[in-house]
């Protein structure tokens, strides 16, 4: 096992170098001037040429990324925001949180509906109640996520607002409901700027987790509250192919002679269905979990500007239209890091689910 992890690691770096010098190439290939971008109406032409000289942007591409992977490697700085000044890692702690809580909610929502839903339609296939199961999946599919976020406020934030179904239309919490950091609340003397600090303050950012470990069950319950909207607008279409991927090999499982066997030996099915026909079906599930929960980590722009939610989806849209080329590599690494970690939990995971596979 401790070999496998290694050797995962090893491989991703140079994924990962080629990954960034990509975006990093790319970006800088765009036909537009950040200076401009950035500054406005206000970039004169000697502005701009202190601004490129200031960021490195008047070398060559390869000398700009040669100089980049220094500052990540040995100085250990992901750099600073051409447009807020302010050091990427602490925008990166303010925003990621954000889209890891979606991520986390929506997939929680995808993986327990989709392998019910997959469940059911496997055992009673070709029945009314499949039919019904994958046409709600194939209509979860195909509803965008902006045109489903919008029909979800209209239901729980307006309609239902007058009662106990009515939902936040956004954000993450209301406001006057205070939710301090652990940190704060626990009495711990961390100096602020280290990296301790920032990374405390990012578990501090996961609003849900932060309001479960200090015990504040009112900004508990209303994190969750504004977190239901986003993460059903968002989880919907990994739902529908989570329940599909499992309907297809669990009907294949359950036609395996084992399960006859199982059956006739007198079993009772509910066993026979989730213990000896589930449980080696799961492979193909886990892939699909791990690729959708690594596409949400990407970012889901369009839900988190629906839902007025902060995250690192609309912060890089936002980088790229601005050409903020510092905030789009380091928030590209930190997906990709991202990425590479799911696919080696998923790689992992496939050992204690079918015993046959040895990692070694």
């Amino acid at each position: 096992m401790t070999q496998f992890i290694a050797r995962r690691v090893v491989l991703a770096i140079p994924v990962l170098i080629g990954i960034l010098f990509a975006t990093f190439a790319l970006a800088r290939m765009l036909p537009s001037d950040p200076c401009r971008a950035v500054l406005g109406e206000r970039a004169t032409d000697e502005i701009c040429d202190a601004f490129m000289e200031r960021y490195g942007l008047n070398e060559p591409i390869p000398v700009q990324f040669a100089l980049y992977l220094k500052q990540i490697l040995i100085e250990r700085d992901l750099g600073e925001s051409f447009r807020f000044g302010r050091p990427v890692i602490d925008i990166i702690v303010e925003r990621l949180p954000v889209t890891v809580e979606l991520a986390i909610s929506a997939m929680i929502f995808a993986t327990t509906f989709g392998i019910i839903f997959g469940v059911i339609s496997a055992y009673w296939h070709n029945s009314g109640v499949d039919v019904s199961t994958m046409i709600g999946a194939n209509v979860g599919i195909s509803i965008p996520v902006f045109v489903l976020g919008l029909l979800l406020q209209y239901v729980f934030a307006l309609l239902l607002r007058d009662t106990i179904l009515a939902l936040p239309p956004s954000g993450r919490m209301t406001p006057g409901i205070s939710n301090p950091p652990f940190f704060e609340v626990w009495g711990l003397d961390i100096s602020e700027g280290s990296s301790l600090y920032a990374f405390f303050s990012f578990i501090a950012n996961l609003n849900i987790f932060n309001a479960l470990i200090t015990a504040n069950w009112e900004a508990f319950g209303d994190a969750i509250k504004h977190m239901i909207l986003p993460a059903i607008a968002v989880g919907t279409i990994p739902l529908a192919i989570i329940a599909r991927i499992t309907r297809s090999t669990l009907l294949e499982v359950l036609s395996l002679d084992y399960i006859r066997t199982a059956r006739a030996k007198g079993l009772a099915e509910i066993g026979v269905v989730f213990r000896h026909g589930l449980s080696n079906a799961l492979l193909p599930v886990v892939t699909i979990v791990g690729l959708q929960l690594g596409y949400l980590l990407a970012g889901a722009v369009l839900t988190e500007t629906i839902f007025n939610l902060a995250g690192l989806g609309r912060a890089l849209f936002e980088a790229i239209t601005a050409r903020d080329y510092v905030i789009v590599q380091g928030f590209t690494l930190i997906i990709a890091v991202g990425f590479v970690f799911i696919n080696m939990i998923v790689d992992i995971s496939y050992a204690f689910l079918d015993p046959r596979i040895r990692l070694s």
